[in-house]
């Protein structure tokens, strides 16, 4: 038996940014539509250090499980925030068939979700936008936006990361934290341990996709500011206990009601931005499902460049 074992610039050869998006759109109308599922995510915590997470998922003919850490400390010891493995196999059989870097799926994901919410939930008239963050996932997204025509400003609390970011993708560093979040449609992907937008500071017809707070404990928002907002999010189950919306929903005042699911707008069923004044946000908490739809076009992508596979 043989399986594709793909190190990250397998990953990233393999699926280019249109590829993730489009395997993200679908996935998170399978989601909706209840063709693919996956158990609830499981956290082993060692906080404040950082946390592994063990992500299932099937559909489309494949099984997934993804073994994955955050540990939002290790840059300052060289080491990367986000590691771990994707184990790819065939739902009809069991067999595996790929061994995926973790993080670089990750990264793939995440920018795709992120851009996909800020296309479905932005203004149309919406002009400027900025990525806050630029370590791995954040450097993503940033490239997914210039793959899609758009050159954001980029903006990073360590000056040589975001500088690297822009003049790798030929963008703009943003003059400062308050620039970028200022613009019209902002993807912040930090390791939500501080508050960017506090109470009171969001603008009139904004969109923010909210990417960072994946874990209890963790925000990027005040969670007043939740209050002010047409909510969305990527998993009511997984937002609602871990995400960027706990904080509103233990409050009392953020209900299932008052919360979109993305895939619903996706696939028409529920109305995403209703006027140019409004002001949207989408918490994403990272599915399973999404990690599965490019591990998938990595699979096929990793065929057609007759990448070397490993007997097992």
């Amino acid at each position: 038996m043989s399986a594709a074992v793909l190190s990250r610039d397998a990953v990233l050869a393999a699926v280019t940014p249109q590829d993730a998006y489009g395997a993200v759109r679908n996935a998170f109308l399978a989601h909706w539509r209840g063709e693919w599922t996956m158990p609830p995510k499981v956290y082993v915590t060692n906080y404040p250090a950082g946390d592994f997470r063990a992500m299932p998922a099937i559909g489309g003919g494949h099984a997934l499980l993804k073994w994955v850490t955050s540990f939002p400390g290790n840059p300052a010891l060289g080491l990367p925030t986000v590691t771990g493995l994707v184990i790819l196999s065939n739902a009809e059989t069991g067999r595996l068939e790929a061994v995926l870097d973790a993080a670089s799926v990750t990264a793939l994901r995440t920018a795709a979700a992120g851009v996909l919410a800020a296309d479905e939930l932005g203004r149309d008239s919406g002009s400027s936008v900025a990525v806050v963050g630029c370590g791995v996932n954040g450097a993503e997204t940033a490239r997914m936006l210039v793959a899609h025509g758009r050159a954001p400003l980029v903006w990073d609390v360590d000056h040589s990361r975001r500088r690297t970011v822009a003049d790798e993708l030929g963008v703009r560093v943003a003059d400062s934290l308050e620039h970028a979040l200022s613009c019209d449609v902002v993807i912040t992907v930090t390791p939500g341990r501080d508050v960017l937008y506090p109470a009171g500071s969001l603008r009139p017809g904004q969109h923010v996709s909210l990417m960072g707070a994946d874990g209890p404990g963790k925000a990027e928002i005040a969670a007043p500011e939740l209050a002010r907002a047409q909510l969305f999010c990527d998993d009511w189950e997984q937002a609602s206990h871990g995400g960027e919306l706990a904080a509103g929903v233990e409050a009392g005042f953020v209900g299932r009601d008052a919360v979109t699911q993305l895939g619903a707008v996706i696939a028409g069923e529920a109305p995403g931005r209703r006027d140019d004044a409004e002001i949207t946000l989408f918490d994403s908490t990272g599915l399973a499902i999404q990690d599965l739809a490019v591990a998938r076009a990595a699979l096929l992508g990793s065929v057609e460049l007759d990448l070397p596979r490993l007997e097992l």
